[in-house]
């Protein structure tokens, strides 16, 4: 299955779901996330304060993935997934950046669809390393994408573009 990579804003992609670089309230905030709440409209906001919150100021937990309509986007979806912070390695942020991209294409999926665009997740204020975090999102999205499902890695800034370009050749 081949990948695809784009440099560009994730908010413009006709696809079925693209993938947000949440925080743990889904409130909305800088970055992919600020651009994506702006992007959808006020509908969004309301959506995601209807998800349940799981415990106080927490509606999505790290590594896990909430999903909502694209209300005003070109997507179909949002999968709203939070990265972990960086801790230097020591807080298992490895498995739960795996788990964002696990959790994000299982709940894809679960839902039918059939193409997906994935931002830097916790490579922003996050402070993920970017090379490292682009391995794993690659090893982990080769590994678990469905058969059939298109896979968009869409990056705004040039230098992280390239490191998905290298990663994935």
């Amino acid at each position: 299955m081949p990948i695809e990579l784009i440099q560009g804003d994730i908010t413009g992609l006709r696809l079925d779901a693209i993938v947000n670089a949440a925080n743990a309230a889904l409130s909305g905030g800088g970055g992919v996330d600020g651009a994506i709440h702006r992007a959808a409209g006020p509908a969004l906001s309301a959506a995601c304060k209807a998800i349940p919150m799981v415990r106080p100021f927490v509606r999505c937990p790290t590594g896990e993935a909430r999903i909502t309509p694209g209300f005003d986007l070109p997507a179909r979806w949002i999968i709203h997934v939070v990265g972990p912070v960086w801790s230097g390695g020591r807080e298992g942020e490895p498995e739960l950046l795996a788990s964002c991209h696990r959790n994000a294409l299982a709940l894809a999926q679960a839902h039918g669809i059939a193409s997906i665009a994935f931002p830097a997740i916790s490579c922003g204020v996050f402070g993920y390393p970017p090379d490292q975090a682009v391995d794993i999102a690659v090893r982990i999205v080769r590994a678990h994408a469905p058969d059939g499902m298109r896979v968009v890695f869409c990056m705004f800034d040039a230098a992280m573009a390239e490191r998905y370009r290298r990663a994935l050749e």
